[in-house]
């Protein structure tokens, strides 16, 4: 696109955003100033990919705050380094689906209506509309992202990258296949990692019932919130230090809803304090009475199945809802007197984070990641300087997180996804890992199980660069990987510090033997302006395209920029965005004030004095002020203070440039070249923050060239007049 088209310096006295934010940014990208410049001494690099969105929605507002990385790397272009900024979207496995079966549910179907490979290819497609929407929004707000080498977690090439790493896992030993209990969604068929359960604080019952001695009139009472589950009971512990139940150990109990005869046994893990210090033990269906179960060697009953229904072990129960029988049970144990009473207290319960349904730990046989000796490695990283964490206060639970790790479980129960290279021999049991093909022979099958998307994702950073990136023109994967990694900065909210960083800082350290970035930067969560989370349950989420399209993407970034540092959470405020939208008109008219200076066919602006009136100790003062505003401005941005660099930048553009410089230059103390250099100097500091209006501001002072591809201010320098 001609560049002189985006100026046009005689237009109104608003900065009308509307009219210039599309074009712009379509000259960026036409011109290839988004594309790294050749790597070499001179032209450092300087590395960012892009945390990658779910391509299954449009942006929400927290999306907005890729805003700091688009500063960073228009910062670092500007600066002259060899500057990548790679974009991809993330196919979100579990979300993706469920925000599919949705879609599904509105023209009254549901996934069990199409065999696997029809259901995947329908989400690829639905997937892929999305993701068009979702890449046009990253560009309404003015993200230089090098769109030529956009990738997705689905690609092939990705996907043989993550093949890759989990074989080396498996050959090293690092990753195990077991029964275990899993926390289940019976509603949506899956299961989640610890990480990925929502606990929710809510009213509990309390159920205390009465276990008969076996040979004996005694009655020992436990206490549990879950009558349905005693259909399961393999025993009951109780405290080797408590003397109530110090007779009972070694004995049994009879269950009272099946009459099955149960061991009565100590163990030091029951807390004597809660409830009667008599705790059921029921291994198939709670993940401490699993450990005790293993460890005492009790059998195991499964009372509710993968749909959320009660087995045969429920008798009379069978095929009913489990949570819909409670009540019904509680009333048998009652009419049959083993209920003595029923308390309420408030607990902690595992949620579906997407459907709200209480998690059933079920027993399922998945693939585990031993984590603890893949942690170590990452600790020492952030404790030898190798990555450093902005803010410095997230190391501490950085550390408490990965040194408390327990193993990953990464199987999956759903379609969309990467499919788990496991197969098994049908007819000796044996599992084989493969690389993604299937081993010879017809005895076969590969696990219907995918990767936990969290796995994927935690190869993102490497999985990116060594990928063929085949949407550049000329792709170079070794290079790209071999120039841009570790990445210099990997940002993102401080809210998946421990889903996804600690896990890229792992992986990354196993699969390649480097960190995978140099430094950690956290922003803080967009609140709504109440200081609640947005949601959509709340009805408070606020759709960031619609404050684009109202006040300009410039507006709205600088808004997330000042005011709130690294780590910090902040509240939406409308007064702020438009506040910000008046500092674009500023700026604006700054820029037709300047561009004038020269022309006598505009009345309502003054003749402006020429070099030859213009005063040496003003223009001295203004020379040492400009280079001290320069030097702050960069000293906070490469220290990643960047809303301190933004409100410098603000308040002396204001207060200092318009309100005095201007009016030094009226009344002959500034000469035009003074004023336009010192204008020009402050549309380049501004142009990370606020990319769009300080463009079209460049080209209405008559540049020939994009502002993008300018080199950022240097410090006691001064041009000649």
């Amino acid at each position: 696109m001609d560049k002189q088209s985006l100026a046009n310096p005689g237009i109104g006295k608003n900065y009308n955003h509307k009219e210039h934010e599309e074009k712009i940014y379509k000259s960026w990208e036409e011109s290839g100033a988004f594309k790294p410049r050749p790597y070499s001494l001179k032209h450092k690099a300087y590395s960012i990919v892009l945390p990658p969105p779910n391509a299954n929605a449009p942006l929400h507002y927290g999306h907005a705050m890729y805003t700091v990385e688009d500063v960073l790397i228009r910062f670092h272009r500007m600066k002259g380094f060899s500057t990548l900024w790679l974009p991809g979207a993330d196919h979100a496995g579990f979300e993706t689906q469920v925000v599919y079966e949705k879609h599904l549910e509105k023209i009254g179907k549901s996934r069990f209506d199409f065999d696997r490979d029809t259901l995947y290819k329908n989400i690829w497609d639905f997937v892929q509309k999305n993701r068009g929407t979702m890449e046009s929004q990253l560009r309404r707000l003015g993200f230089s992202l090098d769109w030529t080498k956009a990738k997705f977690t689905l690609e092939e090439d990705i996907v043989k990258t993550v093949y890759k790493t989990f074989k080396k896992l498996y050959d090293d030993g690092f990753v195990y296949r077991d029964i275990r209990l899993v926390n289940y969604c019976t509603k949506h068929g899956t299961a989640f990692s610890d990480l990925e359960v929502e606990y929710v604080e809510k009213t509990s019952k309390l159920y205390f019932v009465k276990y008969k001695i076996e040979h004996s009139k005694d009655t020992i009472t436990v206490a549990t919130t879950r009558p349905e589950t005693i259909f399961g009971d393999s025993g009951i512990a109780v405290n080797p230090k408590d003397k109530r139940y110090k007779k009972y150990v070694g004995k049994n109990a009879i269950n009272p809803l099946n009459g099955r005869i149960i061991p009565i046994f100590a163990d030091s893990f029951v807390v004597m304090d809660f409830g009667t210090g008599a705790l059921k033990v029921t291994p198939l269906h709670d993940e401490n009475d699993f450990e005790l179960g293993k460890k005492h060697n009790l059998k195991n009953f499964q009372v509710i199945d993968f749909r959320g229904k009660l087995t045969k072990e429920a008798g009379e129960f069978e095929g009913q809802k489990a949570i819909t029988a409670r009540d019904a049970i509680a009333q048998k144990l009652k009419n049959e007197g083993n209920l003595e009473k029923i308390e309420e207290f408030k607990n902690s319960v595992g949620t579906c984070y997407k459907c709200g349904n209480p998690l059933e730990p079920l027993p399922l046989e998945q693939w585990f990641i031993k984590t603890n000796e893949l942690a170590k490695p990452a600790i020492k990283a952030v404790k030898k300087g190798q990555i450093k964490i902005i803010p410095k206060r997230f190391e501490k639970i950085y550390f408490q997180w990965l040194e408390n790790i327990k193993d990953w479980n990464i199987s999956r129960q759903i379609v969309w996804g990467i499919r788990i290279p496991a197969w098994k021999n049908t007819k000796t049991g044996e599992w084989v890992v493969t690389e993604g093909d299937a081993p010879r022979g017809a005895d076969w099958v590969q696990d219907t199980d995918t990767f936990d998307t969290w796995f994927s994702s935690g190869q993102w950073p490497f999985a990116t660069l060594l990928s063929k990136n085949e949407n550049a023109k000329k792709p170079n994967a070794k290079s790209l990987y071999k120039k841009y990694y570790p990445l210099s900065v990997m940002e993102t909210g401080y809210d998946i510090l421990f889903f996804w960083v600690t896990r890229m800082v792992m992986l990354g350290i196993f699969a390649t033997g480097k960190v995978p970035f140099k430094t950690i930067y956290l922003h803080g969560i967009v609140r709504d302006s109440k200081g609640q989370k947005m949601s959509k349950s709340k009805g408070n989420v606020i759709n960031p395209l619609e404050i684009v399209e109202k006040y300009g993407a410039d507006a709205l970034r600088m808004s997330l920029i000042a005011g709130a540092g690294a780590g910090n959470d902040q509240n939406y405020s409308e007064e702020k965005v438009r506040g910000y939208r008046n500092f674009a008109n500023k700026i604006w008219n700054a820029t037709r004030f300047v561009s004038n200076l020269e022309k006598t066919n505009d009345k309502n602006l003054p003749a402006l004095a020429g070099p030859k009136l213009q005063n040496s100790k003003t223009q001295n003062d203004f020379n040492k002020k400009l280079n001290k505003i320069i030097n702050e401005a960069t000293k906070y941005i490469e220290s990643y203070n960047l809303n301190q660099a933004a409100e410098i930048i603000y308040d002396n553009f204001w207060h200092w440039f318009c309100d005095k410089c201007i009016e030094d230059s009226k009344r002959g103390r500034l000469s035009a070249s003074d004023l336009k250099y010192g204008l020009e100097v402050f549309l380049k500091l501004l142009h990370p923050f606020m990319p769009f209006v300080t463009e079209v501001c460049w080209q209405n002072l008559k540049n020939n060239s994009l502002l993008i591809n300018q080199s950022w201010p240097s410090m006691d320098k001064w041009p000649k007049i």
